[in-house]
């Protein structure tokens, strides 16, 4: 049997939010398996850790770039350890630069760290960024999106100066509609995402393994209620309907009105339009987002649980 240790503890407790001693039982029912043990407390009604996208303690700046006449937008994370770099304007100007390579070429994220700026690859001018501010940092993530016709949208959140924000989102819309009709929906989309975090665009592109996962875990928490098998199995497909009805963009219901389905307003935005309209994808990064940094607050509480 795995050895439950003080770190893992923490972990859990950080990931899902449950008590010490819950975590330890966690981990000690699942032989030391982290998503299991995870599982293992929703199912019994201690943590909601797979409706929480986590703590975004991680500094820095999104950035948001377009090109190719909005055909052909990114969003990129740039991480720092204080939000003060991330209100530096030569840091601003690095973030804004390395945006605008990555939306003019094909790139995914090991490409852009080799990319040249300026005579040098964009990793050895983050090193020396880092070397000048004397804070360490790092590119994270980013994620292109492009249409033949149509528009990608853009929307930032909280933005301190245009395209450098906390909350950035793409929407890809294809369509052969005026321009003016495509941003009009594609900002009040954008704006949606950033508020509704939908984690799919639609059903079937939902990840099996997280669709069975959310499954068993339903099931289990069924039979921790009490309730017959026979009933089970409804029960759980009733609940997967609402599952899809909060991780998926077409499911979610427009946060504008409250009451209408996405998929419906981009069919009553097609109407109005008088040509077909398809949300294509979309992206949302949240500054930090599944990063966490370093507690120390509760160390002593977590080395009790690890050795009581």
């Amino acid at each position: 049997m795995t050895q439950v240790t003080a770190g893992m503890i923490k972990e859990l407790r950080e990931k899902s939010g449950a008590g010490m001693l819950d975590c330890k039982k966690a981990l000690e029912e699942t032989n030391g398996d982290m998503n299991a043990a995870v599982d293992w407390l929703r199912a019994k009604g201690l943590s909601k850790a797979a409706k929480k996208s986590g703590r975004t303690t991680a500094e820095g700046l999104v950035v948001i770039s377009a090109d190719k006449g909005d055909k052909r937008a990114v969003v990129v994370e740039v991480n720092s350890e204080t939000d003060f770099v991330g209100r530096n304007e030569q840091f601003q100007n690095f973030v804004k630069d390395i945006a605008k390579i990555a939306a003019t070429e094909e790139h995914d994220l090991q490409s852009l760290l080799a990319a040249d700026f300026s005579g040098k690859s964009v990793q050895e001018n983050l090193t020396e960024l880092i070397a000048t501010i004397g804070e360490n940092m790092a590119i994270r993530r980013l994620a292109v999106l492009e249409v033949e016709q149509g528009i990608v949208a853009t929307y930032m959140h909280n933005a301190i100066v245009p395209g450098l924000g906390k909350i950035g989102v793409l929407v890809a819309l294809e369509s052969a509609a005026p321009a003016d009709k495509l941003n009009e929906l594609g900002k009040k989309l954008a704006m949606h995402i950033a508020a509704a975090k939908p984690e799919f665009l639609d059903i079937n592109s939902v990840d099996a393994s997280a669709l069975d996962r959310e499954r068993a875990v339903l099931t289990e928490q069924a039979r921790e209620q009490g309730k017959a098998e026979e009933i089970i199995g409804k029960m759980v497909e009733g609940r997967i309907r609402k599952f899809y009805e909060e991780v998926v963009l077409l499911e979610q219901v427009f946060v504008m009105d409250g009451e209408t389905k996405i998929s419906k307003v981009v069919e009553a935005a097609s109407k109005e339009a008088g040509s077909p309209i398809t949300l294509k994808g979309f992206a949302r990064f949240a500054l930090g987002e599944g990063v966490e940094k370093e507690e120390t607050d509760f160390a002593a509480e977590v080395a009790k649980a690890a050795n009581g």
